[in-house]
């Protein structure tokens, strides 16, 4: 059922409203247990020793997001005013692969690439503050596909590193991660964080702060689309189901492939067999119309893209990146049309034999699909970008926020 846009939009403003009339109400009490709050909860708000600015409060997260993969280190630290959320001012990153879902079978090999990026937090919080540094790891897709016992391997393992670190490790700092949060609630967070420090922005920081706690009320009510990430979209492209192995020499065969390709892919812990159909039916339009089935009634149009600003991340940039459009490191801009057209042209390629990925047909076809299934215009042009404000374009921002805000209030 389509919800009108006048209600949503008065929705969130009354979701706004209620959240000034709490801050209201409530600012005086919360004061007054913000230092026993910092020291009960075990977050560190020491000052920053490398900070020019003496005498602020800081205090530090870490989030690992641990995908399908790889894994990345995210080393937050936020500055602490009064009255106000805490405002993100520095991160540091690193990543590794392959993802944890690699060890799926050896877990005990997954500690040497943790502790590698344990030394990232070590080198960027001071030793005082780490034993009061919240420590976090949320598993996303790759782990999410496992069978249970092993994932729960997997994570045990973790919590075994975590434990034996000099930040603080809680009994809820490791788990898989919802999809629903992954994509919905945590990615909005960290959008409406960086908006606060953007001062750019002619935005009153009590207003950004309203919206940042509220968001978190209030996106409960929002629908994610879950399986159409993009491993998951082409194992459904191809014919495959979710976590279900093929039976004896069954192979799935996709006009998405180069004609004649035999090959393996795993995915989830699956090993499957693909193979390309013969030569002779046009590529490109045999595989849109096997990407077009399976989105079929599976996403709603947004309305007004047009007018709107949009950034893309993800396999939209890798694949921008692939095709020669942006820069791997600078990003760039990019159109739907210029998607559309980079499918039509690798897939024509593959009856010439000229062969890099297998998938790079499939991928670009779907995404230029998946596009327009949601509403935007073959004109309508994205900005990519793997940082924003100086801040890796990720989940893990809002997901840490989240977090310490989670520990304020118990």
């Amino acid at each position: 059922m389509k919800i009108p846009k006048l209600l949503l939009i008065f929705l969130a403003f009354a979701c706004v409203v209620v959240y000034l009339t709490y801050i209201r109400n409530s600012y005086e009490e919360k004061k007054a247990s913000t230092s026993a709050f910092y020291t009960n909860a075990g977050i560190s708000s020491a000052s920053h020793k490398n900070k020019p600015t003496s005498g602020k409060k800081y205090q530090y997260g870490i989030m690992f997001d641990a995908g399908s993969t790889g894994t990345r280190i995210h080393v937050f630290t936020f500055l602490l005013e009064p009255r106000e959320a805490p405002k993100l001012a520095h991160e540091a990153f690193k990543a590794i692969k392959p993802g944890l879902s690699a060890y799926a079978d050896e877990p005990e090999k997954c500690s040497k690439g943790l502790m590698e990026l344990l030394e990232v937090a070590k080198e960027n919080i001071p030793e005082e503050d780490r034993k009061m540094t919240p420590l976090v790891l949320k598993a996303t897709a790759g782990l999410r596909l496992l069978p249970g016992e092993k994932a729960d391997h997997l994570l045990n393992k973790v919590r075994e590193v975590f434990d034996r670190s000099p930040f603080l490790s809680r009994e809820d700092s490791v788990s898989i991660m919802d999809g629903t949060d992954e994509g919905r609630l945590y990615s909005l967070i960290f959008l409406l964080v960086l908006l606060k420090g953007d001062r750019r922005l002619h935005l009153r920081r009590s207003l950004v702060d309203a919206l940042i706690l509220s968001t978190l009320k209030c996106l409960k009510s929002f629908i994610c689309y879950l399986g159409l990430g993009l491993m998951s979209a082409r194992l459904a492209v191809l014919g495959g189901i979710e976590g279900q192995p093929l039976k004896g020499t069954q192979e799935l065969i996709s006009p998405c492939l180069p004609p004649d390709y035999t090959g393996q892919w795993e995915h989830a812990e699956v090993t499957y067999t693909i193979k390309g159909q013969k030569p002779g039916e046009p590529i490109y339009e045999s595989c849109l119309k096997k990407v077009e089935k399976m989105l079929f009634k599976k996403v709603k149009k947004a309305e007004d893209t047009g007018n709107m600003e949009f950034y893309a991340f993800s396999y939209y940039y890798d694949k921008a990146v692939d095709l020669g459009i942006i820069d791997e490191k600078n990003g760039g801009s990019i159109r739907v049309s210029d998607y559309i057209d980079g499918a039509k042209r690798v897939c024509s390629s593959l009856d010439t034999g000229s062969v890099g990925s297998p998938f790079t047909c499939l991928d670009l076809t779907y995404i230029s699909v998946l596009l327009q299934e949601l509403g935007f215009p073959t004109n309508k042009v994205f900005k990519l970008a793997r940082k924003i404000n100086g801040v890796e374009t990720s989940w893990a921002l809002g997901a840490t926020f989240h977090y310490i805000e989670t520990l304020r209030n118990q």
